[in-house]
């Protein structure tokens, strides 16, 4: 299943699919001893990154009911990982917080991250790692509507992001 034969893109979703499941295998792998499920992490990731993040939006990110961030959140409120307040625009709204345990374990587990990275990216140049994820943001872009600019996400490549 070539990728880019003659201009086609056979098996790209696959590709793509396959790529986030290996490395999310084995993220899960080595940050185990939190005791967070991958979905956890990665609601901490967004609310470490940015704070006061209203429970819907958290839903939306996750692509899961709302119900059930709800009884996500329940739990690592119950455990420390998270606070959450009323917004105080808008009392109906809860936003969420990321603790002091969760930064400290977002630090640790961001090199372990960071190593995960770096294994996958072996043998690839920084030019290769550039046009990779410079191709990813645009592929995300093209399909992503609106939701990319409530996202921040980048359409350029920053060094930090390849390296």
């Amino acid at each position: 299943m070539c990728l880019m034969k003659n201009g086609h893109t056979e098996g790209l979703g696959f590709l793509i699919h396959d790529a986030a499941r290996v490395m999310r295998r084995r993220f899960e792998v080595r940050a185990a001893g939190y005791g967070l499920s991958a979905a956890q992490w990665r609601l901490l990731v967004r609310l470490v990154k940015a704070e006061g993040v209203p429970q819907a939006r958290l839903a939306a990110f996750l692509e899961i009911e709302p119900i059930s961030v709800s009884r996500l959140l329940d739990r690592m409120e119950e455990a420390g990982w998270i606070e959450r307040r009323p917004d105080p625009a808008d009392r109906r709204v809860r936003t969420v917080f990321a603790t002091e345990k969760s930064r400290r374990a977002f630090a640790e587990v961001k090199s372990v991250a960071n190593e995960i990275y770096e294994e996958a990216l072996a043998g690839m140049s920084f030019a290769d790692r550039a046009a990779l994820v410079g191709g990813l943001k645009t592929l995300i872009s093209n399909l992503s509507d609106d939701d990319c600019a409530a996202e921040g996400c980048k359409t350029t490549v920053a060094k930090e992001d390849v390296a």
